[in-house]
């Protein structure tokens, strides 16, 4: 859990690197099946274009088809779902279809005004997937892919006037996620505007070993 650019997807990748385990990201699934063009796609497109949240039963049905796969047998690690709490019931549904639990629900905390620094400086090679930050991590030379010298891209969704409208969806419809998992008694916090060092080693901390 954690608000867009809070850095989700990079504490992920660490859990995956500590835990084994397969890292799922609704947004980069859709953004997949975007670039494929399949009528999922095309309908989560107009949403993510316009800064605002996929529809639950769009996005539960392509998780669903996720969670069927072989890899998942021994657990995952989801990043970006639930968003809300019909997702959250819909989630449960789908744990005790497929006979799995939620170990922990992970906040991820970052300051409102440090997530717009991020968000609108990312650019994207839409060829090779690699990401960079113009403030932060830039390209060797500026607009170009360092990987495969493709021409960088701002996402519609990184635009300042669709971050804002991104935080107030999160607000009213993300955040009472965090009560919802506190009352379960599985949510950890971790704060992430730190370096990356701190971040990790607050994940062993409220992570089990």
């Amino acid at each position: 859990l954690g608000p867009p650019g809070s850095g989700k997807g990079t504490v992920a990748e660490k859990i995956k690197e500590l835990y084994g385990l397969v890292h799922i990201s609704t947004g980069d699934l859709f953004r997949n099946c975007i670039r494929q063009n399949t009528p999922i796609g095309q309908e989560a497109k107009v949403f993510i274009d316009r800064g605002d949240l996929v529809p639950d039963e769009l996005t539960v049905r392509m998780l669903a088809e996720r969670l069927d796969n072989d890899d998942c047998a021994d657990g995952f690690l989801l990043d970006g779902f639930p968003r809300t709490l019909d997702q959250a019931d819909a989630l449960e549904a789908l744990m005790n279809k497929s006979g799995f639990s939620l170990d922990v629900a992970l906040n991820v905390s970052v300051p409102d005004r440090m997530i717009m620094e991020r968000l609108s400086g990312r650019r994207v090679c839409p060829e090779c997937g690699a990401t960079y930050n113009i403030y932060s991590q830039p390209s060797l030379e500026p607009g170009i892919c360092d990987v495969c010298q493709s021409e960088l891209t701002q996402r519609p969704d990184d635009k300042d006037a669709t971050i804002r409208h991104r935080l107030d969806t999160y607000a009213v419809r993300t955040a009472p996620l965090l009560d919802y998992y506190e009352q379960q008694g599985i949510l950890r916090s971790i704060d992430n505007s730190g370096d990356l060092a701190a971040t990790f080693a607050q994940l062993k901390e409220v992570l089990p070993q």
